[in-house]
């Protein structure tokens, strides 16, 4: 499933010609560095990786004595050949065991699997049921699937992930009851099969792991009292739009709208979660517009009905050089998907 760590999407994504990504072995490193402490004596499962290649496998072996783990589980996802007309050709998948044994082993004996290697089959759930921790770089389109097998069995697990699952129902539910939350680092780039890098600007760590950072206080020292101005209410949200972190109000009790990068400096001790301004969170609207012009930079004029996908600000004149919305002679902008968080006030 994973050659060198990639997001490979199995079956859902077999077609798409360019979709295995490589995670480098100095980005797992830079976030393995955390967590030394809570690895000692474990058992590390890979699930979505090619041992043979694998950036994570050569990262545990290396370092194997210094992490202090029990035991390195690492199985290969063996994809099928299931042309249309062409007789099925099922290859199974296979796994490496690296204990204190075998882990000099220049090269570790494989084990042929019974299946291919899916993180789903009962043999690969048999090793996860097994394993303390599961660390690896799941298929992005299998991503809801892969956490609910996590959660369901209990898992530890530290794995990486698109922040657009933060939107997903079933992923920013997690996120709201305080059940997985962010790491510390970005993936910024991964390698491809041709040899080149693709770099991303949206791919981070998710986990239930102990993260420090999370019991951080941030210091907040805008205020929202005289600088109104500087926090638009939105128009179908009862919120107002804090577009920075570092402009988060020390002195506003309502709800505020954050970018969700903000979910990787949240502290549940000092805010609290309420929704989200997409589906997950659609019920907290206060408006539904109808059908509207769109204007986008260029002057190109189409009829859409985006305004109803997220929180929205009303202005009193077009803006220049984005796109914006049209409604009743009215205005309108369209932000990006918003944290709608609240301060929690400590009981004197």
């Amino acid at each position: 499933m994973e050659k060198k760590s990639s997001n490979k999407s199995l079956g859902k994504a077999k077609d798409v010609k360019n979709d295995e990504f490589y995670t480098r072995f100095d980005d797992i490193q830079a976030e393995l560095n955390f967590y030394k402490d809570q690895l000692k004596d474990k058992v590390i499962y890979c699930n979505c990786d090619d041992p043979a290649e694998s950036a994570f496998t050569d990262f545990f072996k290396l370092n194997f004595d210094y992490l202090g783990i029990k035991k390195l589980i690492c199985t290969r996802y063996q994809k099928s050949n299931l042309f249309l007309f062409a007789d099925p050709v099922r290859k199974s998948g296979y796994r490496l065991e690296i204990t204190a044994k075998n882990k000099d082993d220049k090269k570790p004996v494989k084990i042929n699997l019974k299946g291919d290697g899916d993180f789903r089959s009962p043999e690969c759930v048999e090793f996860l049921k097994e394993a303390d921790i599961v660390i690896t770089n799941p298929p992005f389109s299998l991503f809801r699937e892969y956490i609910d097998q996590l959660v369901k069995h209990g898992k530890k697990f530290l794995i990486i992930g698109n922040d657009n699952a933060i939107t997903y129902k079933e992923i920013f539910k997690l996120i709201k009851e305080d059940k997985i939350w962010c790491g510390y680092t970005r993936v910024k780039e991964f390698g491809q099969p041709d040899g080149t890098f693709k770099k991303f600007g949206n791919v981070g760590w998710y986990t239930n792991l102990d993260v420090k950072k999370r019991r951080e206080e941030l210091i907040l020292y805008k205020t929202y009292k005289g600088n109104e101005k500087d926090y638009p209410k939105y128009d179908n949200y009862d919120a107002i739009e804090v577009s920075r972190l570092k402009d988060i109000p020390n002195d506003y009790n309502g709800v505020m709208g954050v970018p969700i990068s903000f979910l990787d400096n949240h502290n549940p001790d000092q805010f609290e979660i309420i929704n989200i301004t997409k589906k997950v969170g659609f019920h907290l609207r206060t408006k539904i517009y109808p059908n509207q012009t769109q204007v986008d930079k260029n002057g190109r004029r189409t009829i859409v009905s985006k305004l109803n996908d997220g929180a929205t600000i009303k202005l009193d004149t077009p803006p220049v050089g984005q796109t914006y919305y049209m409604v009743d002679g009215k205005y309108y902008i369209q932000l990006y998907a918003r944290i709608l968080i609240k301060i929690k006030r400590k009981n004197i």
